[in-house]
Order: structure tokens, then sequence, then C-alpha cells
């Protein structure tokens, strides 16, 4: 385990001239946090948490929208581009790592897309850093207690089975230490360090298709037990917040849902929860759908300004309908019911897909708020639009950041079931044109994606390890 991580940087929103941040930092017990320097103000650390011998900190501070600001810390000062009026880089991840034995990798081999991240930012800095779920795989954890592998199996715990307190403790234990060990990797704190990020959690920060299982597997005392578990640490590590409490940007103040919306000059970012509320019949409960509306209405009774909406499973993709009604013929594909079930394009969700695409489109269809779409979670790289006149709604796929490349016939089938075309909604049909300079709709290679600002001209890019960068694309 990492004996010392962060400082780790949080965007929290923008106030006047200057914008908010929280870091983290994490020091073996009886280390005392040294105090943070903002500018020539002095910051003390709050203590969050303390586990396995360690102590989580956070620090609380603004600095001015100035292109050469910075912090200073234990002697390391971390310079930070906070200029957010003018000229934009926003750099987009997703799925950090893989199923089994991520710890095992060889870090060279598994940072490298991180490492060319961090490049390009020394050469052309990022002001903010959007992580759109997987950013941990916490799959492992299910093999470290009895009452999980049961659980991950299926099967019902005996009658002498270990008390829930203990599996708790290896739960949080085991989910403190994964978070160290992963964000401590020197090409991923690197980064963190220097740019503000903004996280959304998906399935495998819990559990491979969380939320898409069983109900009696989700409600079940192991169940809630791990989601209680990943929970506490996605707001730690993610949000740099302790258990009882969320940063101000969630309009969900019962914690219930823990989207996020932050505003910026001309921009609004926003993200729902898809997992804390997720059923197989459901992408977001009611709590979700309340804190959605109110960030969607926020943003229409305000200034105007581009709308990046991150959505961790992606809101346009090919008809999956026909692939779930063949599974019901062949009882060996049955097991991947819960992969597709995930999607926004299964059956299961048609109607609520819907009702999300409806009201992207009626925000975008507005000339004051453009939308556009942010996701991960597939491990390929694609682009996508909904024709919404006067000009389309984009979807940007960009994944993985360190998660192996898939078999290229996975890119290919979805490629094929994309060629069906799709309309959710009638009169806005959905188009997966794929990467520009790319032969197929899915490209599989890891990648990270690049969205800029030029004065008023916003354009997007993939950075390919094997292709390099594509050419740019107008949003």
């Amino acid at each position: 385990m990492t004996d010392a991580v962060g400082p780790l940087l949080y965007l929290r929103g923008a106030a006047g001239e200057r914008i908010g941040l929280a870091a983290l930092l994490v020091l073996p017990d009886g280390q005392e946090p040294p105090a943070l320097d903002a500018e020539g103000e002095t910051i003390s650390a709050t203590r969050l948490l303390t586990r396995l011998g360690k102590t989580a900190w956070r620090y609380d501070f603004t600095l001015p929208m100035r292109r050469d600001t910075g912090y200073s810390l234990g002697g390391t000062h971390y310079p930070v581009n906070a200029d957010f009026h003018g000229d934009l880089r926003i750099a987009f991840v997703s799925c950090n790592g893989q199923e089994e034995d991520d710890r095992k990798r060889p870090l060279d081999e598994r940072n490298a897309m991180w490492r060319r991240l961090w490049i390009e930012h020394e050469n052309r800095p990022f002001q903010l850093l959007l992580q759109g779920g997987d950013q941990i795989y916490a799959d492992e954890l299910l093999k470290t207690h009895p009452a999980l592998k049961r659980w991950a199996r299926g099967k019902r715990p005996p009658k002498a089975a270990a008390p829930q307190a203990d599996l708790a403790e290896t739960l949080h234990d085991g989910f403190f230490g994964l978070y160290l060990d992963i964000l401590g990797q020197p090409a991923i704190s690197g980064m963190m360090a220097r740019v503000p990020s903004l996280a959304m959690w998906d399935d495998h920060d819990i559990c491979d298709g969380w939320g898409s299982l069983r109900p009696a597997k989700l409600d079940s005392p192991e169940g809630k037990t791990l989601f209680a578990a990943a929970r506490e640490h996605f707001l730690l590590f993610q949000y740099g917040a302790r258990p009882d409490e969320l940063p101000g940007c969630c309009p969900d103040r019962t914690g219930t849902s823990l989207g996020w919306h932050v505003t910026l000059p001309g921009l609004h970012m926003l993200a729902p929860d898809l997992r804390s509320e997720r059923r197989p019949n459901r992408v977001m409960g009611p709590a979700g759908w309340k804190s959605f509306e109110t960030m969607l209405e926020t943003i229409r009774s305000g200034a105007g300004g581009r709308v990046l909406l991150l959505s961790s499973v992606p809101v346009l993709g090919p008809r999956l309908s026909w692939v779930e009604a063949l599974m019901h013929l062949t009882p060996r594909l049955e097991k991947y019911e819960d992969d597709l079930r995930d999607q926004w394009q299964s059956r299961a969700h048609r109607e609520e897909w819907q009702a999300f695409l409806q009201r992207l489109a009626a925000l975008h269809a507005t000339p004051a708020t453009p939308v556009t779409c942010l996701s991960g979670e597939i491990h390929l790289a694609t682009h996508g639009t909904l024709d919404v006149p006067p000009k389309p709604l984009h979807q940007l796929v960009a994944s993985g950041i360190a998660h192996p490349t898939p078999p290229k016939g996975y890119a290919i089938g979805l490629g094929l079931l994309a060629r069906f075309g799709s309309s959710p909604l009638p009169g806005h049909p959905i188009r997966l044109q794929g990467l520009p300079g790319q032969p197929g709709t899915y490209t599989a290679e890891r990648n990270y994606l690049v969205l800029e600002r030029k004065g008023t001209r916003w354009t997007a890019s993939w950075e390919l390890e094997q292709s390099g960068r594509t050419p740019e694309v107008d949003i």
C-alpha cells in the first residue's frame, strides 16, 4: 500500500473571479499535515477519516481565475491553470483499471496513456480533468471475504455466517487500500495534483453490474454493506468529502443521489448519478430524477452557455433489444443479461431513456444552451449524434484510459448493430459516425478525450494509443 497519497485536487465551483478547490492528502498516522499556501493565504487541514494506520486530510481554498496561479504544500509548488474565462482545455478519461489483477500490472504498461496525458498537460495545460466512471475496479474485493464470495456466486449464507460488522470492516479496509494504491500511482497523482477533477462513479467503483443485478442480491445484507462501503470511499477519494457530507454542487442534499452541477464562465457541467438508485428496470430513481430536473431548471433560468453532460453509460448507442431477445433463446448467453441491462438502450429502460433524451433535446434546441454528452464504460471510442435541429447533439465516448483493449470482434459487432440505426425519439434519429480518420464505428484502442474552447468554437479530439491524435470534430 502506498505510504502517502496526494495532494489530489477537486473542483468545487466558481464565485466571482475565483474558483473553489479542495485538496486531499493521506498521511501515516502521527504525521502532522503541513499548512497549504494558496497565494499567500495559509490553509489548515481538516481531518476526514482514519483507517489502516493512515489519516485522510482535506484543505479547502480558492485561487484566482488566472493561468499562472497555484498552491504550495510540503515544500512543493503545484501550478494550476485556473483561467476559465477564455480558451479552455478539458481532459476526459474513464475506465481506469481492469477486472482482474489490476494492481499486479507493470505501471509502465498500465499507465501509458496517463503519462501521455501528463506530458500533454505540461506542454499545454488543462484547466479541468473529468472522470467518467470506473475510476477503480473493485471487483477483486469480492474475493476478500467468504460472505462476499458466496454473494458473488449467488449462494445464500449459512446459518453460522460471519457477523456483518466483520464484513463491513473487510470492505472498508479493502476500498481504502485500493484507492490508495490506484490514485497513488505517480502518473495519476501527478495529474490530479495539478488539474482540478470532477468525477462520477459507475459500476466497477462498486462491483461489476451494480444496479443491474437481481434485486434480491442488491438488497441483501451483503449487497447493502458493499454499497455503503463503496459509497463512503467514492465520496472520500472522488469528491474529497466525508461520508456524512456532500459538496455544495450536489443538488440532492439527502445524499440519496450523488449527481453534481458546476457552473463556470460560459459553461455548465453536470453529471446525473446513474448507479445509486439503479435497478434492473430503471437507471435513476426518484431522487436522481429530481436532482436532474433541478440541474436542468438551473441551466434554463441562467445566462446560458455550453452544457457538458457526463453520462457514465453512453446516451446514444446501437439497438440492443434484438440481442436481449436472442439471449432468452440461448441459456448460455443469459449470464450477460446484466451487462445489457446496464445500457440506456436496454428494452427495460426504453421509456426512461426516451424521457432522458427528450429533456436533453429540448435543452439543446435552445441556442443559448447547446448540449454535448460525454461517456465511457464500453472500453471503446466512438462519436455519435442525435438529430436536433438546427445542429446535432453530439455524444463523445472515450474508454478506457487504462483498461486493456477488447477484442476487435467486439467493436465490429457493435458497429454492425449501429448500421441498423435507432430513433427512440420520433424525428430525431441517432447516427453513430465513429472517430474521424478511423475505419470503423468503434475504435478498439486505449484512449482519452480532449475538449477545447477557442473563442466561441468547441472541438473534440481523441488521443489513441496506437493511432495518435484524431482530427478535431466541431461540436
